[in-house]
């Protein structure tokens, strides 16, 4: 079906958020909630009366069910209902009296305020009249009065039109026009900067016409220093006027495109709003052609110069979109000020990809500027799957249904599309929700299920089998409204101008059930569905409706409810879920409170089926050439195009067979520019057509073109000369044109008047090639003035400038004439080579030499370059200024002296182009000397031309040249001695692409010498005659070359005799490999002397040659003995690596050997002096290795230890000497994991002084250590002792003072690295070790002389009753201690019972006589001094008389208890 236009009240309705509910589309909206609200009261009216009704019913049936009512009861009863139904009217009537003066008070409110803005708009036009009136009376009289004094001051110039400012590339021409009137005719003077403007100054440069007032100065080819305020002053006799203008000529720059691509087939559409005021617009600076991705930002701007430069006034700026003219939006955004005119992207879509122009219009015209901006998928977000589609449309927007379409995206470069998913969203939310459970293949889905009122936006996902696409850009809000609803809108005129709007059903009258719909038919049929649309019926009543739509397949004579669950309230439905091929036909019918309708007239059979196809392919692809970068693809539309959405474009590198798309969103134009592409680079293209059910096949591909600039005609000739004349004839010279057009120019035509005459003659009637050209016939003393036109495969260019007027005489100066075409070549930053042609006319004598003069641009001075004069017509100029301009002139010499210089050549800048090739020289495959220069500039116009000494080479038998492509090639077919010199290469058609090599002597030999070699090869060789040794003695010659060929051959030669593959003698080549070898089973020494291999390969030879003399054979011959003793060692269990050590980690030496050949009843044994070493393990000689581990190791381990292998086979012997430097090797390598690992030093105070330690996992005094303190070594003495133990070394400093303070270091030294651990032994951490010093020191004092028990007493002591027990000990202390014994801890009372002697301060005894059970108990001594003391506690048990003796465990010294020296008391 053929979309529905949006509605006028969509495009102006006010999508709110979620909080919005009801219809608020100005009068509209108010009529249709109006009506609304009118409808519910009617129903809710209804409802009451039939509530009452209902009631009253069920009180008569139930006063009828009682049976035994009397009648006043009764009557009663019916009285009270009359009143309550009274009442119910009344009520009724009141409300709707209510709103009818409410709906009556606000249309007079409503009529009141248009008579008011009718009568004020009629003041208003009234008022705006009669200004307009008396301003056109004013202009009248004033355009009269102007007129006539016009008519008084007519005879002084008058300007019309003005000069305007231009902007353009370089190499390009521009035209200045300005119309001046004025009586008599005004003389015009054209002056740049202040400067008066001579056509002859400058030959070709600049053309000045006038005819019929308007005068026009062109300036052609312009370059940057032509940027200058040009001025126009128009004189006569009654006066003077001027008018000026800015030219501004921008330097081409490698992203920029100085010529105009060609543009696309759109045309934009006129503005319709003009500015009063005339505004001169000049583009200063554009945007280009634009390269982006999906998500980035971008700003298409351009930098404006307009005139007058007014705040409050300015030109409207209009951007456009293909034609479509953009607004404001969150997605972009535009800016006009400050001189420039900029659109800004905050996120990129594909949608955003055109052709964008910006459109200046003032009154003084329009100004444009257009370029495409490109916009590329962003990274998917699945690996292979497709862009986003675009485009996301609403149409056919209802109360419940919205049809939305999109466009499909590029896959040139993913799978297919296979489907999409459609999401909505409800204006005010971010809540997506998918409309569709599986995809939908074509691009147009109808979504239904919304809500009346609400406002929503959709998106939509391509799938394809990597998976799916990011969503596309959200469409438009549309709002789920009734379009039917504006249609029953009707307006009635009352008397006057008044009218009303009311609702076409208000016409209707009383209708109940509503009829049936109308109109039923399929808007639109698709594969998976079909759309229903009918008119709504009529008359359809007030109240509201809702519709109900049955299918019938055809012949089945059933009919099936399709919406029974959901009521449908827009005249539009969507029917899913039909039988594949089967037609069916549809009845809708309508209901509403009332009732239903009867059904519609039936529908003829419509069958699910798709009602467009895919488009065929596109018919012939043509491209042709544009710019440098860009060219032009045409296709002929594709035959079966139905519906189409667009075209996408393909490209691919020729031979590469990787297609790339061009354009990523569908053009509707069979006519597409291609940008991006790379200069020189052959591309293919081809094109597929799109529509909404997906995309064709690709067309036919196009034949490869080469990106280049397009064709055009030549520019004209210039610099015209005259070069000598006899009286009767002129010979003429000019330069070639600045642009050929990109094709060779075939030749010129020149044109000649004589002075005074109008019209031009033809001199030649087929172009001459020659740019000199002598013109015969002409009338002696006369002036005549040439014009000369160039012309190419395109057509004929525009001509020259005329010439100077050239008087015809002949020419009898003894002087030589003028050169002629001066021409650079090999410009660089500060230098260029000048050529020139020899004047024609030599004078008297011939030409001897040639004089250089230059300047300065702007300069008046000439400078002379060569003091001598120089017989060669070209000069390399040296000792310029980067980035200055110069102007350069030749003179002739003879003997006569200097003749008449030549026309000043054009300026030329001292800059080097960016990327300049130089001319190279190398040798081919042949061994062919060439020289080599590459021109990517170079167009199909260009040619190489070689040149010696600048004079271009014109002999074959010495010199060729090859060219292909961009790339051109100058081979020297006979070199010799005479062939150095300069050479130079230029390419015509370019930018001065020159270049030259100076080959000197040492250059030409060493190009010969790799010559000689590529042309009487050798066989290049990967490695020298060479020998290798076998385990078994067997000695083996080999060489190997790069490459042999199947037929190339070989021999070897020992001591000058050719020896011959045999027993003794194996030989053999591999020709694959390259590898010629001959192996010895026996070397004796017979063998001594020259080894020669030499090789023929065609014309390729070689040879290899190996000297076995004296020592070096003795080497080889040894060698070889040893592998074949070590052979025969092998073949029983022997060691596979011998005795070898190394220390682990854990600092244990291990001596390790690999067995091989072994089996059960080999035995393995260590031994150490001969003497069997036994280890925990036995040895796994399954697993090859044996290892004997050595902890701690010290000089008692010295000695030799073997390793001895032994079965039936033979035994082997492995011995490794520990001792002397292997000894010595093993501690600095124990040495180096102990530094590795060792420990922080640390601080350990004793009672002697502080002792500085570090840990480490085994020490040993062999390692080589040293302690340092302030890097001062220490060596140990009675103040400072050095040692150690096994896990660790240490500094003792004994007695430390204030002068032990400072930064101690502990050094181990492995051999190779030494291991440093330091301590900075100072402030808090001195003072805290020296008081803990002395301290512990003190301590030890005391503990040393304190009072203690030395031995004697036991711990528990039994006893016969009546015995006597003495309990001696010896005791000690300085001073002598105080003794005290104790009784269970109390003070024991001496007297007969109880005895104590001490004797000699030191023998301490105590006596009890007569020892009874209640003596029984625990005995303390108690010995203490001023430094302290000890407590021993003695267990006394006592047993009677024939008592068995208590079983005790046998008595044990005494534990002391130590008692501090400040306790006084008994120790607890």
């Amino acid at each position: 079906m053929s979309l529905v236009t949006m509605p006028f009240y969509q495009k102006r309705h006010k999508h709110f958020d979620q909080s919005y509910r009801n219809i608020q589309t100005r009068y509209l909206l108010d009529e249709y909630t109006a009506k609304k609200r009118a409808s519910s009261q009617a129903s809710s009216q209804q409802s009451l009366t039939e509530k009452s009704s209902s009631q009253a019913a069920s009180s008569q049936t139930s006063l009828s069910q009682a049976g035994t009512v009397c009648r006043l009861c009764a009557k009663r009863v019916s009285s009270e209902q009359e009143e309550r139904e009274h009442e119910n009217k009344r009520r009724y009537q009141s409300l709707v009296a209510a709103y009818g003066e409410a709906k009556r008070e606000r249309f007079l409110s409503e009529l009141a305020e248009l008579e008011d803005s009718v009568h004020m708009a009629r003041a208003q036009a009234r008022e705006k009249l009669d200004k307009y009136t008396l301003q056109q009376m004013m202009e009248d009289q004033m355009s009269w009065e102007r007129h006539t004094v016009e008519e008084r001051m007519r005879r002084a110039p008058e300007i019309l039109v003005r000069l305007r400012s231009h902007t353009v590339w370089e190499r390009m021409s521009v035209k200045l026009c300005f119309t001046v009137q004025g009586f008599p005719t005004p003389v015009v003077q054209w002056y740049k900067d202040g400067s008066l403007i001579s056509q002859a100054a400058d030959p070709g440069k600049y053309r000045i016409e006038s005819k019929y007032g308007v005068h026009t100065l062109e300036i052609h080819r312009a370059n940057f220093d032509d940027t200058a305020t040009y001025s126009a002053v128009a004189t006569n006799v009654h006066g003077q006027v001027s008018t000026n203008a800015a030219v501004v000529v921008r330097r081409f720059r490698g992203e920029e495109e100085p010529l105009h691509s060609v543009g696309l087939p759109i045309g934009l559409p006129l503005s319709s709003v003009v500015p009063y005021t005339h505004f001169d617009v000049q583009f200063l600076e554009k945007f280009g052609v634009t390269f982006r991705r999906e998500g980035e930002t971008v700003t298409l701007k351009c930098t404006l110069l307009v005139t007058p430069d007014l705040k409050r006034v300015q030109p409207r700026v209009e951007w456009y979109r293909d034609d479509v003219l953009l607004k404001e939006s969150k997605w972009t955004q535009m800016f006009f000020g400050e001189g420039q005119a900029s659109l800004s992207f905050s996120h990129l879509n594909k949608d955003d990809e055109g052709l964008y122009t910006l459109r200046i219009v003032s009154r003084g015209g329009v100004s444009d500027h257009s370029a495409y901006l490109f916009v590329r998928d962003a990274d998917p977000l699945v690996t292979g799957a497709p862009g986003a589609p675009m485009d996301v449309q609403c149409h056919d927007a209802n109360r419940d249904y919205v049809i939305v379409t999109w466009k499909p995206p590029n896959t040139t470069t993913e799978g297919a599309v296979i489907g999409y998913f459609i999401d909505r969203c409800e204006v005010g939310t971010n809540n997506w929700v998918q409309c569709n459970d599986s995809p939908v293949k074509i691009c147009k889905y109808p979504v239904t299920g919304l809500f009346e009122g609400r406002s929503y936006v959709f998106r939509v996902r391509a799938i394809n089998n990597a998976g799916v696409s990011r969503p596309s850009r959200i469409s438009d809000a549309v709002a789920a409204l009734d379009p039917v609803d504006l249609k029953r809108l009707q307006a009635v005129h009352l008397e006057g101008d008044k009218e009303i709007v009311i609702y076409q059903d208000d016409l209707e009258g009383d209708v109940q059930i509503p009829g049936p719909p109308t109109n039923v038919h399929a808007s639109e049929i698709s594969r998976t569905y079909v759309v229903l649309s009918w008119d709504p019926p009529s008359p359809r009543g007030k109240e509201p409706l809702t519709y109900f739509i049955e299918k019938s397949m055809v012949g089945s004579g059933s009919w099936q409810r399709v919406n029974a669950q959901t009521a449908v309230r827009s005249p539009r439905y969507a029917v899913f879920d039909l039988a594949e091929g089967k037609p069916y036909v549809f009845r809708v019918l309508s209901a509403n409170k009332h009732g239903l309708s009867d059904p519609s007239e039936i529908t003829p059979p419509i069958q699910a089926q798709d009602a467009i196809v895919t488009p065929s392919a596109p018919g012939r692809v043509l491209v042709s050439r544009d710019t440098k970068t860009s060219v032009v693809v045409e296709w002929d539309r594709p035959k079966h195009a139905e519906d189409l959405l667009g075209y996408y474009v393909d490209c691919c590198v020729a031979g590469s067979n990787v297609w790339e798309p061009c354009n990523h969103k569908p053009i509707g134009y069979n006519r597409f520019v291609v940008h991006g592409l790379t200069t020189g680079e052959q591309y293919i293209f081809r094109v597929k057509a799109v529509n909404a059910v997906g995309t064709s096949e690709n067309s036919q591909e196009s034949d490869p073109i080469k990106v280049q600039a397009a064709l055009t005609v030549p520019s004209h000739p210039y610099g015209i000369t005259l070069l000598n004349c006899d009286g009767h004839s002129m010979t003429l010279g000019w330069k070639v044109p600045r642009f050929s057009g990109g094709t060779a120019i075939l030749g010129y035509f020149v044109d000649k008047r004589e002075a005074q005459h109008k019209n031009w003659h033809e001199v030649n009637a087929a172009p001459v090639k020659e740019r000199i050209l002598t013109v015969e016939d002409l009338t002696e003393g006369s002036l005549y003035e040439f014009k000369i036109a160039a012309t190419n495969l395109v057509g004929i260019g525009q001509p020259s400038d005329p010439s100077e007027l050239f008087k015809c005489e002949a020419w009898t100066a003894p002087e030589p004439g003028p050169t002629y075409d001066l021409t650079f070549c090999e410009v660089r930053d500060t230098s260029l080579v000048l050529l020139w042609k020899a004047p024609v006319y030599s004078g008297s004598s011939p030409v001897s030499g040639y004089f250089v003069d230059c300047k300065e641009e702007g300069s008046e001075e000439w400078t002379t370059v060569n003091e001598a004069a120089t017989a060669s017509r070209y000069l390399k100029v040296r000792d310029l200024h980067q980035g200055k301009s110069y102007v350069f002139r030749v003179r002739a010499v003879n003997a006569s002296g200097v003749g008449l210089p030549s026309d000043a050549s054009e300026p030329v800048l001292l800059e080097a182009r960016p990327g300049t090739k130089e001319v190279s020289a190398g040798v081919d495959e042949q061994g062919n000397i060439y020289l080599s220069f590459d021109c990517p500039e170079m167009t199909d116009a260009s040619q190489f031309t070689w040149c010696k000494s600048y004079e271009e080479i014109s002999d074959p038998e010495k010199f060729q040249v090859e060219t292909v492509g961009d790339h051109s090639k100058l081979y020297f077919k006979n070199p010799e001695k005479g062939d150095v010199g300069t050479y130079s290469v230029s390419v015509s058609d370019t930018d001065g692409v020159s270049s030259s090599f100076v080959l000197d002597e040492a250059e030409l030999e060493r190009l010969m010498a790799l010559s000689n070699e590529i042309k009487n090869p050798t066989i290049p060789l990967k490695s020298e005659l060479a020998y290798e040794i076998f385990d078994r003695g067997q000695v083996r010659f080999w060489l190997q070359a790069e490459q042999l060929s199947p037929d190339a051959s070989f021999r070897f030669v020992i001591n000058d005799r050719e020896v011959s593959d045999s027993e003794t003698h194996k030989i053999k080549c591999d020709k694959s490999t390259g590898i010629i070898e001959m192996v010895m089973d026996q070397f004796t020494v017979e063998n001594e002397g020259t080894y020669t291999v030499q090789i023929h390969d065609g014309k390729a030879k070689n040879q290899s040659s190996l000297v076995l003399i004296g020592d070096a054979f003795k080497a080889v011959l040894d060698e070889a003995e040893f592998q074949r003793k070590e052979f025969l060692r092998k073949q029983g269990p022997h060691f596979a690596e011998y005795l070898h050590w190394d220390v682990t980690e854990e600092c244990e030496v291990r001596l390790v050997c690999k067995v091989a050949n072994t089996k059960k009843e080999t035995v393995f044994k260590w031994l150490k002096d001969d003497a069997l070493y036994e280890t925990e393990t036995l040895p796994d000689l399954e697993r090859g290795v044996c290892e004997l581990l050595i902890p701690k190791l010290s000089k008692k381990d010295h000695g030799e230890y073997k390793a001895t292998l032994k079965d039936d086979r033979g035994q082997d012997v492995s011995v490794l000497e520990v001792s002397g430097k292997l000894y010595e090797d093993m501690v600095l390598a124990m040495s180096r994991v102990c530094g590795m690992s060792a420990s922080p030093l640390k601080i350990l105070c004793t009672p002697d002084g502080i002792r500085l330690q570090c840990f480490m996992k085994y020490f040993t005094e062999e390692m080589k250590v040293n302690w340092y303190h302030k890097d001062a070594k220490i060596s140990s003495s009675e103040h400072t002792r050095i040692g150690g133990s096994e896990e660790m070394a240490w500094l003792q400093i004994c007695e430390p003072t204030e002068k032990d303070k400072g930064k101690y270091t502990f050094e181990i030294f492995d051999g190779k690295d030494n291991h440093q651990r330091s301590l900075d032994l100072s402030g808090q951490a001195f003072d805290e070790a020296l008081a803990e010093f002395q301290q512990l020191k003190a301590a030890a004092f005391a503990e040393k002389n304190r009072g203690k028990v030395i031995g004697g007493l036991p711990d528990v002591v039994t006893i016969m009753e009546g015995k006597t027990l003495n309990l001696t000990c010896t005791v000690f202390g300085n001073p002598d201690p105080e003794v005290v014994w104790f009784k269970n801890d109390q003070d024991l009372e001496l007297n007969e019972h109880f005895s104590v002697k001490v004797e000699q301060a030191k023998f301490v005894s105590m006596s009890i006589k007569g020892v009874t059970s209640e003596d029984s108990g625990k005995y303390s001594i108690n010995v203490k001094n001023k430094y302290g003391g000890e407590k021993i506690d003695v267990t006394v048990s006592v047993y009677k008389h024939g008592e068995t003796i208590p079983d005790v465990q046998p008595p044990q010294q005494a534990t002391p208890k130590l008692i501090p020296a400040s306790s006084s008391g008994p120790a607890q």
